[in-house]
């Protein structure tokens, strides 16, 4: 079996380790632009030795954001600033990827660290949408149900992101339809009240992501990866579930998605989420087992050998990791010494005289 520091093709890619950056919002951009900081965040991290880095959740159209500062890519003024980081990226030897997405009826937020809670008019804040009129929760707008032509229009805009991506020179792009965002939205029963073509079988409510699906791939090149993050369990029994999320990998993957980015969760506040080491890799082992198609794991991973496990005994295929490379961007480097791999970590010439 291959272990964490073994390349990993896809398509045309060829990853130099099976480590990945989980695409980690920053809310820093400004009227969506990426800045020097996420050259600065995201190239370090690439310097540090992962195989992937992957930006943050893009949105496709301004509604589409969490909160005011996050990264956009509704616009072609978005693409210089994508171009450079891109590029940074790939000169350090890893392969640039950005996440495009779309915070349906979770947008108009504040940033995080300044407080919590529903932006008003007067700070800024905007209608936000979903399937259907309901809620996220507590200090959440309702949303305005999407009537079947703004969907279209929602479609296009993620087709739209994907050649902006393209453009920017990223090398692997994903679709975000986790976290109770909007394409997760459309997937979970808990948020999907519709009766149209849209909701209640399971064959409707998977229809805006396969749409999405073959936009996407219909601008963005054959020649280069398109994964998909889903929240593979709502962790509820009314909601959205891993057998689902099985079926729903087989559909995408023959529609041109090549991997599942197998988080979960986010569709509601008040679901209680066993979070431990490694809670979220069964998902992905039952994917990448019952659907054949390769999976990426994420979640409280941490340890180098926890990860170099996931890898060797075929559990996924590659690990991304969000939390630990915030407090290390050096986490690979320290990895390949830990597993004895230090002759296959790609150390920076002018970082040398430290390894």
């Amino acid at each position: 079996m291959p272990h964490l520091f073994d390349e990993y093709p896809l398509r045309s890619v060829v990853l130099r380790n099976r480590i990945g950056v989980s695409p980690m919002c920053q809310y820093s951009s400004q009227e969506g632009k990426a800045n020097d900081w996420h050259l600065v965040h995201l190239g370090a991290r690439a310097a540090g030795g992962a195989g992937l880095v992957i930006m943050e959740a893009s949105a496709v159209e301004p509604r589409g954001r969490i909160t005011p500062a996050d990264n956009g890519i509704w616009s072609d003024e978005h693409i210089p600033q994508l171009k450079r980081i891109a590029s940074f990226i790939q000169s350090q030897g890893a392969v640039p990827g950005i996440q495009i997405a779309h915070a349906g009826r979770k947008a108009s937020q504040t940033v995080p660290w300044v407080g919590e809670g529903d932006l008003s008019p007067a700070q800024g804040g905007w209608e936000t949408v979903g399937p259907s009129a309901i809620t996220f929760g507590p200090g959440y707008k309702v949303p305005q149900e999407l009537t079947i032509e703004a969907i279209k229009d929602v479609v296009q805009a993620f087709r739209e992101g994907a050649r902006r991506a393209k453009d920017a020179g990223f090398k692997w792009l994903e679709l975000h339809s986790a976290h109770g965002y909007l394409l997760h939205s459309f997937l979970s029963p808990i948020s999907n009240k519709r009766r149209d073509e849209y909701g209640g079988s399971f064959e409707n409510r998977i229809r805006l992501i396969q749409e999405v699906t073959v936009a996407t791939r219909e601008i963005w090149p054959e020649s280069l990866p398109l994964s998909v993050r889903l929240s593979c369990s709502d962790w509820t029994e009314d909601g959205w579930t891993l057998q689902e999320s099985v079926k729903l990998a087989t559909i995408l993957h023959r529609l041109g998605v090549d991997l599942i980015d197998c988080s979960s969760g986010g569709i509601a506040p008040d679901i209680k989420i066993p979070v431990g080491a490694g809670y979220q890799v069964p998902f992905a082992e039952t994917i990448r087992r019952e659907a054949n198609v390769p999976t990426a794991a994420v979640g409280m991973i941490t340890e180098p050998m926890q990860a170099d496990e996931l890898v060797r005994n075929g559990r996924t295929d590659i690990v991304l990791l969000a939390r630990e490379l915030l407090r290390d961007p050096n986490w690979p480097l320290h990895a390949a010494k830990a597993l004895h791999q230090a002759k296959r970590a790609p150390v920076p010439s002018q970082y040398l005289r430290a390894f």
